[in-house]
């Protein structure tokens, strides 16, 4: 039997509202069926807050301030009933709100609190600001991802808010619902953005002790080194081309009548010459003669499509890779399941607009509800 309600349908997760990756990771959640609440703060204007944002796609937004008793004891009375909290604050601010893992626990011992920041709850820079540029500048990634001679480019926020910061809390705190459905007792889980950044560089560090990778950037294989996994110019625009195996490479050096004697593919002293070479080959003809030429061949070529264009690829049209949702096209939920397959997700809410049905759906009487939600709290 099928069914649409996701594999974590039942699962309940109370989000404490903030930028980056717990949005991510608490999307991925409710993308999969998780009955999530995201608790925000009254006119809250930071920097993603509004419903046009995507990441808060999939679930309700509560008023909630944080700073008044009344916010405080709305976030404890979700959390008993609740298997996960999410919060992306920065080390110290919930414990001093009284609503750290000591207090939340206190009240469920079995939730699993799921922790959000760039450098993690301890170490010297714990308490010190910063983005994802940053995360990947002292993880090591970012230094890695640039061409020889010339700077590190940051690769949108992908790598630090998203993989190894959303991604990991979100893996991370099902791995700890997986342990608390055994033991009874839920956790702490950190999920610091330098921490998932650095094991993301995982297989780097090992071709590093291997002897396989340069600390030179731009000189190896997978980062711009080599002729063959480069992106080129186009007459119109660009290609990537990921010939790494040597049964890609040759069919990429046949579709491009290419003396394979003349293009050695690991003769390293001539990466740079050849590189010059399939630049000029690229460059003469537009992006649509490489895609038609490449795409469905075995050489591991492909145009390179902008954020625009790539709903619009016949093959992501196919597989739904995107869905409009409330007139708004973006990514669709991933990964998909045969059995238990997600509903679309329902568009983002503006800031604090389901506060009675949220609630309701969640179990709070209409009393507690008027109690705790009541404007002007004061103490």
């Amino acid at each position: 039997m099928t069914t649409t309600r996701g594999p974590l349908a039942g699962v309940k997760v109370v989000e404490l509202a903030a930028i980056g990756p717990a949005p991510f990771a608490a999307m991925l959640l409710a993308d999969m069926g998780a009955q999530v609440i995201r608790l925000q703060r009254p006119g809250d204007d930071s920097v993603g807050a509004g419903a046009w944002n995507h990441l808060h796609r999939g679930r309700p937004s509560v008023t909630c301030d944080l700073t008044t008793p009344r916010g405080r004891e709305l976030v404890l009375r979700l959390a008993e009933t609740a298997d996960i909290l999410v919060e992306g604050f920065r080390p110290g601010v919930l414990e001093r709100l009284g609503l750290g893992p000591e207090e939340v626990l206190e009240h469920n011992p079995a939730l699993v609190y799921g922790r959000a920041t760039g450098y993690g709850q301890d170490g010297p820079l714990s308490d010190v600001p910063g983005h994802d540029i940053n995360y990947l500048a002292v993880a090591g990634a970012l230094g890695a991802i640039r061409r020889h001679g010339e700077r590190p480019l940051a690769p949108l926020s992908l790598v630090g808010d998203f993989g190894g910061g959303g991604m990991l809390l979100a893996f991370g705190v099902l791995c700890g619902l997986v342990e608390a459905r055994t033991s009874g007792l839920g956790q702490v889980v950190d999920a610091a953005m330098i921490d998932g950044t650095a094991l993301l560089t995982t297989v780097f560090h090992a071709l590093r002790n291997a002897g396989d990778w340069a600390d030179e950037p731009g000189t190896n294989v997978l980062d711009s080194g080599a002729h063959f996994y480069e992106v080129y110019d186009t007459a119109d625009g660009h290609v990537a081309v990921g010939a790494l195996e040597p049964r890609f490479y040759a069919e990429l050096l046949r579709l491009l009548e290419l003396d394979p004697a003349e293009f050695p593919q690991w003769e390293r002293s001539r990466w740079t010459e050849l590189k010059h070479r399939f630049a000029q080959i690229f460059r003469s003809r537009p992006t649509e003669h490489w895609a038609t030429l490449f795409e469905h061949e075995q050489a591991c070529v492909t145009a390179v499509y902008g954020l625009g264009d790539a709903p619009g690829h016949p093959h992501n049209r196919a597989r739904g890779t995107f869905v409009e949702i409330d007139g708004a096209l973006q990514p669709a939920p991933a990964p998909r399941f045969s059995r238990t397959p997600p509903p679309v997700p329902a568009p983002a809410a503006e800031p604090g607009s389901d506060d009675e049905a949220a609630l309701a759906a969640w179990g709070l009487s209409a009393a507690d509800i008027a109690t705790l939600t009541r404007p002007h709290e004061g103490t």
